[in-house]
């Protein structure tokens, strides 16, 4: 071995044996600290009462962990005055306009409750956006060491009516900044996160905070099943035309890593909604649903774990704004945030007509009138009436069609085979069109009216305005209404059974009958189960559908087919003349009639059926 190698192999166990020694020494300390945190942790614990002393450990040894406090040659925080916050205990401070009352806590200075003045739950109670403690804003920052402010109680520097500034002191004269303020007939709150004089403590290659609010919002009206429907959590990109939504009734969770306006922890008419103005850097944002039974009848619990930037400096301020109220369309956009997009109004047709049509005649009619069954019952008028032009030809097809039923029944008898299907929808036509009666006359109609359905299933349940307003025996619009309470849950009924529904299932079931009374009877199978379809699974379906949902939505059907039946009954007696239309026919009779498009496809399709047809005797 040359003289090379042997001091190659001096130096290698050389700094094996220093790291060696340098790894034991970092583990002694380690070890030292955690007995330490734990000696500590167990002491806190043991004083509170929590661990019954003489049972878990010996009693000398409980006697010095009882008596014991943190030496002042021990901290936890390199800052005493960390230490002093980190141990002292909260206070409140309360804050209250005309709408809101916000309760803050000193430890972690941050909002402990908000209740909502206006507004009371379905149980006549208090109605709180949280209740007291179930909420977290905590801001996370390296200061030296790390710092969550969740850990510390602030002392309050300032206070007046609408503000309050709530600070935590560092031994070098800087502190940590909590200012709130609210304002008059405003469901804003204005937050300031101040880190002053902290240029020596804050690294400069420190470029961002974290920032973790949590809430666990509580149940609030009468249907679970309804209010989890229209529950979730949406965020914002600025510039967009609407937030994303996850949730809506399931838990979910969604990491963002690009940058966002804000997001809203929304309940069925409430939300908790956070803004920054110089926008967040990324997020983790969830939300969990409660189960039904749970006790604390808590509906959802959300979170999010969002990242600020910062610039460095001695003195930093990241604004913050927070909206605790109601998701009032008005309101809401008052805000000029787009915070009123999270109504869900439906897609950008059905969201079109409900923001400039049901809304604004709502609030038309809600100037004059404070009954809102009336209301709701006059915006049915008026939007059946306005599309009264489009409804009525297919109403007057209808009747032309149950008019000509002698005429198409005699049709079925001569083509009774099911070979000549064919022939026979070839002379039903022929016959529709001598008539001047057009079989898809209905169709187009239908489609026009169908958009305006699914706005009033967006609208009314999601409508504040009807929230704990009666009529008639229902106690509150906006959720379901029940005659009967079955003290159990039965599968896809529930617990109850809302009269509205069943009214409107019934006026369904009458409106099927009356149309399909006069109508031709045929051996079509198809034909069978769209009638089956229309007389029996429609009813039940929307019944079912109707039973849980809110009474005003039920409530609006039930008046749209009464007036339906009664359009029906109209144009039946006085605008359909069936011996006119017979008369017409009869006059047609031996006279040519042009070929339509349609009929000249059935036509060239029978040839061809007839052609395969001739093709396939002639292989056999």
């Amino acid at each position: 071995m040359d003289k090379n190698s042997i001091v190659g192999f001096i130096l290698i166990a050389a700094i094996l044996f220093g790291f060696t020694f340098y790894q034991g020494k970092r583990a002694q300390k380690f070890a030292a600290e955690q007995a330490y945190r734990d000696s500590v942790e167990l002491a806190a614990r043991i004083a509170s009462g929590e661990i019954d002393t003489s049972a878990v450990v010996p009693a000398p040894i409980a006697q010095n962990f009882s008596e014991a406090a943190i030496p002042a040659s021990r901290t936890i925080y390199k800052d005493s005055l960390l230490n002093t916050s980190h141990d002292a205990d909260g206070q409140f401070v309360t804050l209250e306009n005309d709408l809101l009352e916000i309760v803050f806590t000193t430890k972690g200075a941050k909002p402990y409750s908000v209740r909502l003045k206006d507004y009371y739950k379905y149980d006549s109670t208090a109605l709180y956006i949280f209740n007291p403690g179930e909420s977290e804003y905590s801001v996370s920052v390296y200061a030296g060491e790390y710092i969550r402010t969740r850990d510390f109680n602030f002392e309050v520097t300032e206070l007046t009516d609408s503000t309050v500034v709530m600070s935590l002191p560092f031994s070098n004269g800087g502190r940590i900044e909590q200012r709130y303020a609210i304002h008059t007939g405003s469901y804003s709150v204005d937050n300031v996160i101040g880190f002053k004089d902290m240029g020596t403590l804050i690294p400069r290659n420190v470029s961002s905070v974290d920032i973790d609010i949590d809430m666990m919002i509580p149940r609030m009206e009468k249907g679970y099943k309804n209010e989890t429907q229209y529950s979730k959590l949406d965020y914002y990109f600025e510039g967009d035309k609407k937030p994303v939504e996850i949730g809506r009734g399931r838990s979910n969770s969604k990491r963002v890593d690009s940058k966002l306006s804000w997001f809203a922890f929304q309940q069925q008419f409430f939300s908790a909604i956070v803004r920054a103005p110089e926008q967040f850097a990324s997020g983790e944002l969830s939300v969990e649903f409660m189960p039904q039974d749970n006790k604390e009848r808590n509906l959802m619990q959300c979170s999010a774990l969002m990242r600020v930037d910062i610039r460095p400096g001695a003195d930093i301020d990241i604004p913050m704004e927070f909206y605790f109220g109601p998701n009032h369309f008005q309101t809401l956009k008052s805000y000029d945030h787009k915070y009123e997009k999270i109504i869900p109004l439906g897609g950008w047709l059905v969201g079109w007509f409900t923001r400039f049509v049901i809304i604004p005649l709502f609030n038309f009619f809600h100037r004059f009138f404070d009954n809102f069954g009336l209301i709701i019952l006059l915006m049915t008028l008026v939007i059946k009436t306005v599309v009264l032009p489009f409804t009525n030809k297919s109403f007057l097809s209808s009747a032309k069609m149950a008019a000509l039923k002698p005429e198409i029944d005699k049709i079925n008898a001569k083509y009774p085979k099911q070979e000549d299907a064919m022939k026979k929808q070839q002379a039903t036509m022929d016959l529709y069109k001598r008539a001047g009666v057009s079989p898809m006359g209905g169709c187009l109609p239908t489609l026009i009216t169908l958009p305006i359905l699914w706005a009033m299933f967006r609208f009314f349940p999601a409508s504040i305005e009807l929230r704990q307003q009666g009529f008639l025996w229902c106690n509150d619009l906006s959720a379901y209404d029940s005659i009967v309470e079955f003290g159990t849950r039965i599968p896809l009924l529930g617990d109850h059974l809302s009269l509205f529904a069943l009214l409107m299932a019934v006026t369904i079931w009458i409106y099927s009958k009356l149309t399909m009374a006069n109508q031709p009877s045929a051996n079509d199978p198809t034909a069978s189960s769209m009638r089956f379809m229309s007389l029996w699974m429609m009813p039940i379906m929307m019944f079912f559908i109707c039973n849980s949902v809110s009474a005003a939505l039920s409530y609006y059907y039930l008046l749209s087919q009464l007036y339906s039946i009664a359009q029906n009954m109209i144009i039946k007696k006085w605008f359909v003349k069936p011996e006119e239309i017979l008369a017409k026919l009869k006059a047609s009779e031996g006279k040519p009639l042009p070929k339509s498009k349609f009929q000249q496809r059935l036509e060239e399709a029978q040839k061809m059926q007839q052609q395969q047809a001739r093709q396939q005797a002639k292989r056999r």
